[in-house]
């Protein structure tokens, strides 16, 4: 089986290109983004509306509510059976989204069998130990016992990514080198060509953002996170409370901060996870990048088309 992703940063116009790519294709959209499975999170994860899914169809949005643990080992068994569903029809998967972890959950070999997430208790016990005079080192050294390779790669003074390998370990039997190692691996059943998008001058993308941040408030992304909070999800779901839209408006409505001030974290923080995002997804050797400085959509999507086309004729 064959699929096609679109990738890259917030607000760099993934959703437009796939619209416009789409139809050309008998593609249907499977959508890769780590909230947007979550019911009820709508316009802070900016879920395609209405007027979008009616274009062709849209699967994976809306899998779980927040409450529910979900992680990329369950998107990809969700994905795949969502391909097997597209390709049995005759139609084309298109991915589209901006976690590359999710992409990767799927690419690989076994995804069933990757690290669970870590239960709160875990992760608090590990943290509460580091906090003690000597736990950092001790966690350190830990981990130097489990998993050599791992420890080597990690900066004694890097507690969180100590505490993720403790975690992996803890969790599941096996050390973070070993999953490294499996993921490496790929999926048989799915190849994916990836299909990026950039921009050449950083402060297109970062004024895209703010624009996008406005956008989001006008549609009631206050009034969303005031509902959500006056239902008591942020204190049942740690995810939805950390989710970058909500947790910086929370500040405002818990009366911490002015709402200038809030907007001005929003669109900050979300600079910084559209580099982490590049950051990401630049990882990846396969992938065929398109820049879109002063390209429309549609531009982009005749641009790609050969390319993509002749990628799906290939035996």
């Amino acid at each position: 089986m064959k699929a096609v992703a679109v990738l890259g940063p917030t607000a760099c116009g993934k959703t437009a290109l796939s619209l416009a790519l789409a139809p050309k294709i008998r593609g249907e959209i499977l959508v890769c983004d780590s909230m947007q499975v979550y019911r009820g999170l709508d316009i802070g994860t900016a879920k395609p509306t209405a007027s979008e899914r009616a274009v062709c169809p849209h699967h994976l949005v809306d899998l779980v509510s927040p409450e529910t643990p979900f992680n990329a080992a369950d998107y990809a068994d969700a994905a795949m059976q969502t391909v097997r569903e597209i390709t049995a029809r005759g139609n084309t998967p298109v991915f589209c989204g901006g976690t590359g972890l999710y992409l990767d959950a799927v690419r690989t070999l076994r995804h069933g069998d990757m690290p669970a997430s870590p239960s709160p208790a875990l992760r608090a016990r590990l943290t509460e130990e580091a906090e003690t005079p000597e736990g950092r080192d001790a966690l350190y050294q830990r981990l130097s016992d489990i998993d050599p390779d791992a420890a080597a790669a990690t900066h004694p003074n890097n507690v969180r990514r100590v505490i993720r390998a403790l975690e992996i370990y803890e969790t599941t039997g096996q050390t973070k080198t070993y999953w490294d190692r499996r993921a490496s691996q790929k999926n048989p059943d799915l190849d994916i060509l990836p299909i990026g998008l950039t921009f050449r001058d950083r402060e297109t993308l970062y004024r895209r953002i703010d624009a996008r941040v406005d956008a989001m408030i006008e549609a009631g992304l206050i009034e969303e996170t005031k509902r959500l909070r006056d239902a008591g999800l942020f204190e049942k779901s740690p995810t939805a409370a950390a989710a970058i839209g909500y947790k910086e408006l929370l500040t405002y409505l818990n009366g911490e901060a002015p709402l200038t001030a809030a907007l001005e974290d929003l669109k900050t923080a979300t600079r910084r996870y559209a580099k982490r995002q590049l950051t990401y997804f630049r990882r990846m050797p396969d992938i065929v990048w398109l820049f879109c400085d002063g390209k429309t959509a549609d531009d982009l999507a005749e641009e790609i088309l050969p390319r993509v086309t002749a990628y799906l004729a290939e035996s």
